[in-house]
């Protein structure tokens, strides 16, 4: 009588005999190989899509724009800086120039200053940015402002503030270089939002209401400009280790002046830039760049919004607590 081990044991042994006297084994290897060359080639094409493309930047003075800067360039991007502070603009700048990339060929970098919260500035801005080669073909919308302070307490100035630098700019900017794009049929349009502009937290009422109004109009600009072939992008990243928050202005107009242990413990820049690369390379239509928890808050908010309002209010409760104490 054959024993259960042995049984077992012959069962094996038929099923790895089926395994590799069959199709199964090399169909599993012909699998893997077009898997690696479609990666191969998803590669290749991003890198090709991005050398030599004029790439716009706002933002670039500091943190994720910074490093935004340093990866297009190192890909063999032709970059327009742009930003308010033009001696950091000049830094940065002196520094891509100095840096060494022997894979590609790269590109001096143009500066053009002005400030997102003034309309005026901005229609002078682009006609300064379509002279420094001609045409744009991607455009990263990444400057911003946070905000910090109770609703109750916050001016509508500081409102206004805030809309002006995270929406109507990047709104007017976007609006100033698409008949170009049109025109050629071809370009890239980038929003750097937050994973704000998918959820609210308490006390970022302001900053959170300008990334709901950018996820909202870029996702229309997609839909308008696919007759056009130029592609949209929005990326809805997590906290990152920048100094947004010790820059971000509190309920009176006043600088925060405060690293968040959040943002302290955020996401490091240049990974984050890295992530935009490939993302912008790709031609991704809306990525989250968050962790486990804010993603699924993402969806608690959908599937079960009662829930996620008492977690919110318990957490303002929370916050307001140790503001008091």
């Amino acid at each position: 009588m054959v024993s259960a081990a042995t049984r077992k044991s012959l069962l094996k042994v038929r099923v790895m005999d089926f395994i590799t006297s069959t199709a199964i084994l090399p169909l599993l290897f012909g699998c893997v190989g077009i898997f690696s060359l479609f990666k191969l080639l998803q590669h290749m094409r991003m890198k090709a899509y991005l050398r030599n493309a004029v790439v716009i930047i706002t933002g670039a003075t500091s943190g994720l724009g910074r490093e935004c800067a340093r990866v297009f360039f190192a890909a063999g991007a032709k970059l327009v800086l742009c930003g308010r502070n033009r001696e950091a603009l000049e830094e940065l700048a002196r520094e891509l120039a100095a840096s060494r990339v022997t894979e590609v060929q790269t590109h001096k970098p143009y500066i053009v200053t002005f400030d997102l919260a003034d309309p005026g500035a901005i229609v002078a801005a682009t006609a300064e940015i379509l002279q420094c080669f001609g045409y744009v073909d991607v455009l990263i919308n990444n400057a911003g402002i946070s905000y910090r302070g109770a609703i109750i307490d916050t001016t509508t100035d500081v409102d206004k503030r805030v809309m002006e630098t995270n929406y109507f700019g990047p709104v007017a900017l976007t609006k100033a270089i698409l008949p170009s794009m049109i025109k050629r049929r071809h370009g890239h349009i980038v929003a750097i939002s937050s994973i704000q502009g998918k959820i609210s937290i308490p006390f970022r009422s302001a900053y959170a209401a300008s990334k709901h109004a950018t996820q909202a109009f870029f996702d229309c600009l997609r839909a308008e400009m696919e007759q056009y072939e130029i592609e949209v992008t929005v990326i809805s990243p997590g906290y990152i280790h920048t100094n947004l928050s010790l820059n971000a202005i509190t309920a009176d107009g006043s600088k925060y002046g405060v690293m968040d242990k959040t943002t302290a413990q955020g996401r490091r820049p240049m990974d984050v830039a890295r992530d935009v690369l490939a993302i912008v390379g790709k031609k991704k239509k809306d990525v989250i760049l968050a962790d486990l928890l804010p993603s699924l808050a993402i969806y608690l908010r959908t599937l079960a919004p009662g829930l996620f309002f008492s977690l919110m209010a318990s957490r303002a409760r929370k916050e307001q607590k140790s503001k008091n104490s």
